[in-house]
């Protein structure tokens, strides 16, 4: 089973640093890149979500502060429990979300907001263990970039050559990382569904006579 100390253990093994009495890393450094690369990973296979919010007093906006950590909200469902669902346009600014509606609805009536969360690595684990491997090609990828960062300007008893080494690695397993990742079921499948624009981009007007449309 997945968990942040199984995936801290692979990636000590790809940066070579199994020593528990030298270790190059701390534990707390590579829960941080590690952490880092579910963030990334979050972008192409985010986790799905459904959330049931209620709009302002007779109002359009919904409060979205609650739906974190988010991606990204990708539809809102009102007026709920209808077949096929009916999805409303909608704007999103900061936390604020506003149905586009000819009126504003009464009262405080229900929205289901589809979005898109990142994923935990915490306690309980919300991606697959299949993935775990892309997880620590990414958090290995980020130490050793940090890393030869760090001793690109000191004196390595390694040798001068230490920090180039440690560049060229993490350069590799990003290029790794970001081919997985691009690789990903949920990169590449097709959703159906209806696709609206946010409000915004159709309050447009009309400056000049195109002429005749003949």
């Amino acid at each position: 089973m997945s968990s942040l100390a199984s995936i801290r253990a692979d990636v000590r093994k790809d940066l070579h640093d199994e020593d528990s009495a030298a270790y190059r890393w701390t534990d707390g450094v590579l829960d941080r890149h590690i952490k880092r690369a579910v963030r990334e990973y979050s972008l192409y296979n985010p986790l799905e979500q459904k959330t049931s919010l209620v709009t302002a007093s007779n109002s359009r906006d919904v409060d979205v502060s609650s739906l974190t950590p988010r991606v990204r909200v990708v539809a809102a469902e009102y007026p709920i429990g209808q077949y096929p669902p009916s999805f409303t346009p909608f704007s999103l600014w900061g936390d604020t979300l506003t149905l586009d509606l000819a009126g504003a609805p009464s009262g405080t009536p229900a929205v289901t907001v589809l979005w898109q969360k990142v994923h935990a690595i915490n306690g309980s684990v919300t991606f697959p263990s299949t993935d775990d491997d892309v997880i620590a090609t990414g958090a290995a990828g980020f130490a050793a970039l940090e890393l030869a960062s760090f001793a690109s300007n000191r004196v390595n008893v390694g040798g001068d050559n230490a920090w180039g080494r440690y560049l060229d690695f993490g350069q590799q397993r990003l290029k790794d990382f970001y081919d997985q990742l691009r690789r990903l079921p949920a990169s590449n499948r097709l959703r159906s569904g209806r696709l609206y624009s946010s409000a915004d981009v159709r309050l447009t007007s009309q400056t000049t006579d195109p002429g005749p449309m003949w």
